[in-house]
């Protein structure tokens, strides 16, 4: 039987912790930063758990 495959994209934008949760990047952050108040900006730096509906497919796609 041939080896599964990780999808490339999600490899690239999920990182799993030592316990398991899968980390995602905050959606808002990359442009138009000058119209957000520098409270908003440092929420964006951290990274966020996956909800726990979108577990099981992110699992799927980094082969686990």
């Amino acid at each position: 039987m041939p080896k599964q495959k990780t999808n490339s994209a999600a490899k690239k934008r999920f990182k799993i912790t030592g316990r398991g949760r899968i980390l995602r990047r905050h959606a808002m952050k990359s442009h138009n930063l000058e119209k957000k108040t520098a409270k908003r900006r440092r929420g964006f730096r951290r990274d966020h758990s996956v909800d726990s509906t979108d577990v099981r497919e992110v699992e799927r796609l980094l082969g686990r």
